[in-house]
């Protein structure tokens, strides 16, 4: 794949960008050798820089068009007992609203180091400014665009897949504000993971909603009886396949293939 196959000099929606995120999202969850290895020599990117503290992974390219940030989601092993330990207390956040403790605490880990990198590889504002991620690394990366927003700082774009509730609805009225029309939240499908923590603690989703039904699909947006029929669909599929549809669909190398799926199948 030629990395930066991304567009970046626009805001909206790109299928491309999407594909290329997709990419770097996939890509975090490998060791550091293996992702310097990709970006440096496989995408000819000439920056790079891995973030690994207090158990929250990251990692920065750049070439001389753009700035990609991508967070390290949960292993595919650890998607249970994640689930299930799931800590549900708000704390205060970005952009007025209040944020689940737990991602607040992971990016603070690894922000400052964040920020003064992104710094550095945009001192001449040449670079536009990206983040992605998946599973629990959309949710920091969600938080990291959200203080950036706070702080008046210009980011092109935001793409997460099977990402979680990450705040309150006060700050997911805010964050859509001031930035749903850049961020594109990918759900595929029966994905677990994309609803938790609940409404019912007083969660709310954030962003440009894109859906993969459970034939593959991409939609730019369902009315929610349209999805609980797709998602009944799906799970009597998986039913038949003895599988476990919701965290299947989680996987991140699924919603990759999905997109290149997506962008084969555009009109010429």
């Amino acid at each position: 794949m030629a990395m930066f196959d991304l567009l970046p000099e626009t805001t909206g929606f790109k299928l491309e960008n999407a594909l290329a995120l997709a990419h770097a999202a996939e890509l975090a969850y490998e060791d550091e050798a293996r992702i310097r290895e990709t970006v440096l020599d496989q995408w000819g990117c000439g920056h790079f820089h891995f973030f690994d503290r207090k158990g929250t992974q990251a990692f920065a390219m750049a070439n001389e068009r753009v700035v990609i940030v991508a967070f390290r989601g949960t292993e595919r092993k650890n998607y249970l007992d994640w689930i299930t330990n799931l800590q549900l207390d708000l704390t205060k956040g970005p952009l007025g609203g209040r944020v689940h403790a737990g991602f607040h605490k992971g990016l603070n880990a690894v922000w400052k180091d964040i920020d003064r990198v992104v710094k550095e590889l945009r001192a001449n504002h040449t670079r536009s400014l990206w983040f992605t991620g998946h599973s629990l690394g959309a949710a920091l990366a969600t938080l990291a665009v959200a203080r950036l927003v706070e702080l008046d700082q210009p980011v092109y774009g935001l793409y997460t897949f099977g990402s979680p509730r990450v705040g309150d609805r006060k700050f997911s009225r805010n964050f859509n504000f001031e930035y749903r029309p850049r961020m594109f939240r990918f759900v595929n499908n029966n994905d677990t993971v994309t609803r938790i923590p609940p409404r019912s603690d007083g969660y709310s989703h954030v962003g440009t909603f894109r859906y993969f039904t459970h034939q593959g699909d991409l939609v730019d947006d369902m009315g929610w009886w349209y999805q609980f029929l797709d998602r009944v669909g799906g799970r009597m599929d998986d039913f038949r396949q003895w599988g476990t549809d919701g965290l299947k669909d989680h996987a991140m190398t699924e919603y990759r293939r999905l997109l290149e799926k997506a962008a084969s199948s555009r009109p010429a």
